[in-house]
Order: C-alpha cells, then structure tokens, then sequence
C-alpha cells in the first residue's frame, strides 16, 4: 500500500514529517465496563448535538454494542501539517496479544484540522482488543491506543443456537418444523403466474408469468412456520452478548416454491439444495434457477426474503392439464412509506430512528429462516405414497446477489450448510450501496434525512463523499460536507456489520463454498466482491466470469446467472458439479471466459466498468 500511495502522492505533500500525533479513534476511553458483554465493554459515545434523528438514533443504537467497527474508520489527529502518505506508512494495529498485524489504506487527510483518517488494509476479528499504533521518528512523538472490537457475529449465532436447541421452536409455539404442501404440479406444460399484491386495499396486480419449462419434473408449492425475531420496524432486539439473545416473538409463516427432478425419488428422497433469490426477486426465482440442477437429480427450493414477494394477499395461479389453481404465496413486503403500494423490495430494511441499521436485521431474520427451511425438510412426502422425496441430509445452498450476499451470512453460522455456491455477492452493504447506481439513491435517501447532502450533482445522487477505493492515492482537502458524510457512513456501516456477509466470510471453511463474481459488475461492483473474499481469504475458491472478453462486454454482467446468456448455462453447471458432486470445474475448460480459479485478486480493487460509464461515486 505505502508503494502505491507514495507514487501518487502529490508533489507539495512530500516536505518530512515533524508534526506528532495528539488523538487517535477508536479508543476503548469511549466505553463503559459491562459484565454482560462478551468483552466486557460497551460502547459509550458521546451523545450530546447528536444532529438530525436519524443520527441521534445512530449513535443510540451504536452505544449498544460492545466494540469497535471490524472496518473502523481511523482518525489520527496531529498538532502540525503531515504528508499523508508518509504519516499512514507509520500507523498500524496488531492484536494486544502479539502476533498478527496490519497497515492501513483508503486515507483521507483533513489540512484544516491536521486529521488523517484511514481504515485496515485487512479487516479485524471481532471481539478482539487491537493497539493501535503511531510510530515515532527522530523528529516525531510516537502515540498508542487500545480499542475492542464488536462481537459481530454474536447475534445470528445465538439466533441458530436457538433454532439448534428447539429453544426457537417452542418460544414461537411451532411443536415441529416441517413442510406443508399446498400444491404438486408436473413442470412441463404447467404455467405459474405471480398474482401480486401491489396495492393496499384494492384488487391485486395482473397475473405475471414467473416460470415454465418443457423439461420433465415437478413442481411444489406450499409453506412452513418460522420463528420471527423481526419486530415490525424490522429490528432484531439488541442484548447483551454474553446472553442467549433475544427471545423469539412468535411464529410467521413462510412460502416455499420447490421443482424436484424427474422420476422416483432416491431412498431418503432427493438431495436438497436451498436458492437464495436475488434484491428485486422472489421465491418464484427457483423455477429459473432449479433448470440444471433438477436435470443433475437435485432438488431446489427457496423462499422470500423479508420485505419480498409484495404484499401478504399475493397468489400463486398455477394453470396446469387445463384446470387453474390458486395458491396462496406469503409475501412479506409492508407498506412502509404509507403511499398504500407495496414495492417489490419494501419492508426489507429498518424504519424510524433505526433506519441507519439498513437491512441488517431482514438479513439476519432471512438467514435464520432459511435454517428453518434446511431443518424441516427431512423426510417430506410429496406426492402422499408413504415415502420421504426430500432429503435433509448434506442440503446445499446457493444463492444470486442478494442471495449470495445472505448466504454468506447463513454458510458461515451455519455448518448444516453441506455446500454453498455464492453467486456475484460483495459486502459490506453500505459499500455496494454508495458504489452501485441501482442503489445509491437508498445512501442519498439517509443522507437527505440526515441533512448531509452536499451536492446539487444529479450525476453524484446529489452527494460527493471522496471515500478512495483500496490502493487508491489518499483524498487530500475533501470538499465541504465530504468529512461529515464519511462519518455517517462509517458509522452506519458499523451498527450494520453484524449483518453483513464479510463479517461471517471468517467463518467459513474454503473446501465448503464457491464463489462466482462477475467481472464489471455494476450492481455489487468488484471492490465490495473482494472485501467479502479477501476477509474469508476464499480467493482459492474464486472463479471469475470475464464478461470482458464477451460479445456482451459493455452490459452490466450482474445477473448472467439468470440470463439468457451461454455464461447461465455455464454457470449453472458449475453450480450444479459443486452443490452435487463437491467438484469444482471450469465452465468453459480451456477457453478464457472463465478464469477458474481468479488469476489474480487485484483485478477486483478497481470497478471494471467499460469506459465512458458513469461512475457516480467518483471523487
């Protein structure tokens, strides 16, 4: 990283260094003693002018935890002017135990108040106690600190322990989980239509064509019970960390869209594999997704996430040999924003002075949901002759964008998970969010209520925040605003990582998961996709779709997976050699579409777009 800065670094910022550090952040000297935490702290900042209340909410619910960010934005203060190219070659964090150790990088230095701020080159294990470092010089002052890291994972473990124990099942009333088959249907010549619930109080939306194949199979619709931890502002309650977490409020129940392959089921029925939709989806994506696995005798199922499938008087209409069924689908949107329409995404992130969590909470309640799913599939009789067609032994998962995203969460808490392929996932969320034009407007959106827009740019979603990529030359004088804007971003991203998938990529044993990432993703760009794996250290496990080097080289190659694309087909196949055999193959053998594994992980610390695209995020 120093390398890099150094040969970037403007001219008029190479004078030496003579000025000496004089506050460093994080500190544990913003915490309380508290025996109920893991660590034994909790965090205490200030709360006086906390600002606007979305930011007084923030800084509420972050005075919860009991740590630090495990991506915390440094702040190191010094009493003169420094180059800060050089000043960061100087700062470091190693565990107050000894041993491991890291620089930083993405540094932002402020010349009006001498302030340079910095984050990790690697992200940090949580519940850990760091010293963070300044290192002196003949003509500097050295300075050290110790802060703590959150117990980041803590919640959604407690969530599966509870789940693992029954402790779930019982607080939420359910005697036993299992599946209820509302309809079974062969796939070829069946038509399945979304009847959604679009509008509050009125008729529903017109039916949609979701899916249909000529290929030989079946289909399954039908529901299961799950414990909800999810209160109605779509927060999980905050407890301490040293506690079993917080009690289950009751029992939701769930859709499920299942295509099973042709023939008679296997003794102990058909091997499973779970399918995590995608942001904009719904569990009717499995119709799409299943089309090799039910060719490769593997079973699909899925579910929808919190905040999807519409509204909760939405319908399935399954025409089949001339008779049309309705079936009813369970979708869990809410009509958040009282305009009586339910979006296709609305009710999957927190509201009221919780909205800084994002959609931390719908993600972990997801994650737990489909652990549900995984536990009541064992031994369900389909088609009602006496014998189990679906197997819960060695399920496997796989999940598209969002799907992968979650997914990482679920694979790393949960080891029931035999087997996961993670189609284009990135983390942390907050990142994808300010990086991506399909979702920077949701950043514009908390920003504009924390009154810390900065721009009349259009082309910047009326904000400009200077936050440098990874390697990237540090911002040096952002323009006004840019500082408070990276404040609130980083704080928010830390009340949101115990949510976000690259908290749980540690987790997660390289032999049990595949990545799939997408060369010039615009949706979740690169650099988030190699956050997510370079804190799993999966790159082993990485292959790479270079869309590049495609016909379709200047389309966003986000959602290939699900296209009508040869790169479906390809990596579907890939999908389906992992989930049912362990094996990992190279879609297309010798050809140079697919680099199996990633040649190199620094192809993914730039965005890739083709040139001439906007980059709203730009600095």
């Amino acid at each position: 990283m120093t390398a890099t800065l150094a040969a970037a670094a403007p001219s008029a910022l190479a004078a030496p260094n003579k000025a000496d550090p004089v506050s460093l952040f994080p500190s544990d000297s913003l915490t309380v003693a508290d025996k109920g935490q893991l660590t034994g702290r909790r965090v205490n900042l200030p709360t006086a002018n906390c600002g606007a209340p979305i930011s007084c909410g923030l800084t509420a619910q972050l005075n919860q935890l009991d740590g630090f960010d495990l991506d915390p934005r440094i702040a190191v203060r010094f009493d003169g002017p420094v180059d800060p190219v050089e000043a960061a070659a100087r700062i470091t964090l190693q565990d107050a135990h000894g041993g491991w150790r890291t620089g930083v990088d993405r540094v932002v230095y402020d010349p009006a108040t001498t302030t340079l701020y910095a984050h990790p080159e690697q992200q940090l294990a949580p519940g850990t106690t760091y010293k963070l470092r300044v290192q002196g010089g003949p003509a500097n002052k050295s300075a050290q600190d110790t802060f703590t890291t959150m117990s980041a994972t803590d919640g959604l473990l407690d969530l599966r322990k509870q789940i693992d124990s029954g402790r779930a099942f019982k607080d939420s009333g359910i005697t036993m989980p299992g599946l209820q088959i509302d309809g079974v249907f062969p796939t070829a010549g069946t038509l399945v239509q979304l009847v959604a619930d679009v509008t509050v109080g009125a008729p529903d939306a017109a039916p949609t064509t979701v899916g249909f194949t000529q290929a030989p199979g079946t289909y399954v619709f039908g529901s299961y019970l799950a414990p909800n931890w999810l209160r109605s502002d779509v927060t999980i309650q905050q407890t301490p960390t040293r506690d079993a977490g917080p009690t289950a409020l009751g029992a939701v129940r769930l859709p499920f869209v299942a295509v099973l392959p042709a023939g008679p089921a296997p003794a102990g029925g058909w091997p499973v594999a779970v399918f995590g939709h995608g942001f904009t989806g719904n569990a009717t994506n499995v119709i799409t997704a299943a089309s090799t696995n039910m060719q490769r005798g593997i079973a699909t199922i899925g579910t929808n996430v919190v905040g999807h499938g519409y509204g909760p008087e939405g319908a399935l209409r399954i025409t089949s040999g001339g008779k049309v069924t309705t079936l009813p689908f369970y979708g869990r949107g809410v009509d958040q924003d009282g305009n009586r329409t339910i979006g296709n995404t609305e009710g999957s992130s927190a509201t009221g002075a919780a909205t800084a969590q994002s959609s931390r909470d719908a993600l972990r309640q997801t994650s737990a949901d489909i652990m549900t799913l995984m536990r009541s599939l064992g031994g369900t009789d389909v088609d009602g002759n006496g014998t189990a067609d679906l197997s819960g032994t060695d399920v496997t998962y796989f999940g598209q964008s969002f799907g992968g995203i979650y997914g990482t969460m679920l694979t790393g808490a949960d080891p029931k998970v035999a087997r996961a392929v993670l189609n284009v996932p990135g983390g942390p969320i907050s990142e994808i969010a300010r990086i991506s034009p399909s979702f920077r407007l949701l950043t514009t959106q908390q920003l504009q209520a924390a009154n810390l827009l900065n721009s009349t740019d259009a082309t910047r979603s009326f904000f400009q925040e200077q936050i440098p990529l990874r390697g990237e030359a540090p911002v040096v004088a952002p323009v006004p605003g840019a500082l408070a804007i990276q404040d609130y971003l980083a704080r928010a991203t830390w009340l949101s990582r115990s949510g976000s998938p690259e908290t749980f990529a540690p987790l997660i044993d390289a032999e049990r998961v595949l990545l799939q990432v997408a060369f010039g993703d615009q949706t979740v760009p690169n650099p988030t996709s190699y956050t997510l794996i370079d804190a799993g250290d999966l790159w082993s496990r990485t292959s790479l779709y270079r869309n590049d080097r495609t016909a379709n080289a200047r389309n966003n190659p986000h959602g290939f997976l699900l296209s009508a694309l040869p790169a479906a087909a390809e990596g579907k196949e890939q999908i389906a050699a992992f989930l049912g055999r362990g094996e990992v193959v190279d879609p297309d053998a010798a050809g140079n579409v697919w680099e199996v594994p990633i040649s190199d992980p620094a192809l993914l610390l730039t965005l890739n777009w083709p040139e001439g695209t906007p980059v709203p995020s730009r600095r």
